[in-house]
């Protein structure tokens, strides 16, 4: 499991930073953050059935940002043990991140790259949005 995160995460991370560096506008690595997660999320070799777009949406972030990257983490992570429903924590971390970048300072472009990943993410978790947990991975017996 922990591979498959990784990769995840390098997958962003790599589609937004060749982005920056090919992209040719200032807007692409904006572009690339958004569409990395939907093409994790709904691909199209899979018949459009993918996962949630966490992992892939958080390599997205750390290449445009480490700082708000970290700041994304601590969202997810206080989103997740608050509401204790991983998609309804997906959703509420995917619409805050870009208001979080804001608040923190972040670069017009850089929040608007961090909305379209968060954007991405929380429509992907409203699928999940009734589907009923026997348990969640912070709810098993150790």
């Amino acid at each position: 499991g922990v591979l498959v995160v990784a990769l995840d995460i390098a997958k962003g991370f790599l589609a937004v930073r060749l982005a920056q560096s090919w992209g040719g506008s200032p807007w692409a690595p904006v572009l690339a953050a958004g569409l990395v997660v939907v093409g994790h999320c709904w691909p199209l070799f899979a018949g459009f059935r993918g996962g949630m777009g966490m992992a892939s949406g958080a390599g997205a972030l750390l290449a445009q940002w480490p700082l708000g990257f970290v700041l994304a983490l601590g969202l997810a992570a206080a989103s997740q043990l608050t509401i204790r429903h991983s998609a309804r924590g997906n959703l509420a971390t995917g619409l805050l991140v870009g208001p979080l970048w804001w608040l923190f300072g972040a670069a017009p472009l850089l929040v608007a790259g961090a909305t379209a990943a968060g954007v991405v993410v929380g429509l992907r978790a409203l699928s999940d949005w009734k589907r009923v947990y026997r348990e969640l991975w912070l709810d098993r017996e150790r």
